[in-house]
């Protein structure tokens, strides 16, 4: 039975008729989610306090504000499952200059959405963690390599955020008539409905803006040889329903390609992308990058879920380029 039946089968038969919340309705990730979650059928609410950037008359829309317990309280009723796709997120940049801005709000969010899940009775929750929770490592990093407080520099406020909202997950596991909790570390994620904003975007969507609008020259941050694992939002979707079906008990699992590449392959397949030739190319190493090396190891996902992200780079690359395009 090939990957893409079986996986079809098991999310039909685990997602049809359920009621899930995607919190973070209108981000990035929560909006690729709610597309995949309606073709299998699934109830969907879709909860922030910003407008979704897709309108579909079989999701329920919530205005909500995640650092209020009344609207958290409001966007869990009912519901079986709930994916916490809400967070206050941002490129090097921010991370650089105001590394605090990542802590407050995100702890607060997780723990009045954890605590109004939990005495909602929903079934199952899943907290979207990070890649930044490992230490520096030449090595592909695996999930028992975490160790709490060994941390590369420049992640660690958002690290030990990560850190202290997974122990949280594993709380809500451990007290009297648990509530079950999930946990996934994706490499870096790009793909339609990314951040495009150059305050706030990763490096894939920055570089897209930049080639698309024929910049010349196109400034790349740091010297172009940060070696990263960049998974398509698709693959990275995928490997999130399938940990909500099948996790059962607190086992934090990568979801990744396991195939590294520098930034300046990715630039050359962006380029090649969107036909933009003898584009002149300045590396500026005197702005803000994060952790030179990441090299993230898939195989407990492969083992334990099944999963294996399918899109190539390039592939993935010209999917996001053709997207925004389209709606720019």
């Amino acid at each position: 039975m090939n990957f893409k039946f079986e996986f079809k089968l098991i999310m039909e038969e685990f997602f049809k008729g359920k009621k899930i919340l995607v919190a973070g309705g209108a981000g990035f990730i929560g909006t690729n989610l709610i597309k995949k979650l309606l073709s299998l059928g699934a109830k969907v609410r879709a909860g922030d306090i910003r407008k979704l950037q897709i309108q579909d008359s079989r999701a329920e829309y919530l205005s909500c504000d995640f650092f209020k317990k009344r609207d958290c309280q409001k966007a869990v009723k009912d519901m079986d499952y709930v994916f916490m796709a809400a967070a206050n997120t941002s490129g090097a940049a921010v991370m650089s200059k105001t590394p605090l801005a990542h802590v407050t709000p995100n702890i607060i969010m997780n723990s009045l959405m954890l605590e109004s899940a939990y005495k909602a009775g929903v079934k199952k929750f899943l907290f979207i963690s990070s890649n930044t929770v490992y230490p520096a490592s030449d090595q592909p990093v695996r999930e028992s390599d975490m160790k709490y407080g060994d941390l590369f520099p420049k992640y660690y406020f958002v690290a030990w955020m990560k850190q202290f909202s997974e122990v949280l997950c594993e709380m809500y596991t451990k007290i009297k008539n648990p509530m079950k909790t999930v946990v996934v570390r994706p490499a870096n994620s790009f793909g339609p409905h990314s951040d495009f904003n150059p305050e706030t975007s990763h490096v894939i969507p920055a570089l897209i803006k930049k080639v698309v609008e024929r910049q010349n020259p196109i400034e790349v941050w740091g010297d172009g040889n940060d070696i990263k694992d960049f998974i398509f939002v698709e693959d990275l979707v995928e490997g999130m329903l399938l940990a909500m079906a099948k996790l059962e008990n607190y086992d934090p699992i990568n979801l990744a390609t396991g195939r590294p590449c520098v930034i300046k392959e990715v630039l050359k397949a962006i380029l090649e992308a969107d036909n933009y030739q003898n584009a002149q190319i300045v590396f500026n190493a005197d702005q803000p990058t994060m952790i030179p090396k990441r090299l993230i190891d898939p195989s407990k996902a492969k083992e334990i879920l099944g999963f294996e992200a399918k899109t190539p780079l390039a592939d993935g690359i010209k999917k996001t380029v053709d997207w925004y395009r389209s709606v720019n």
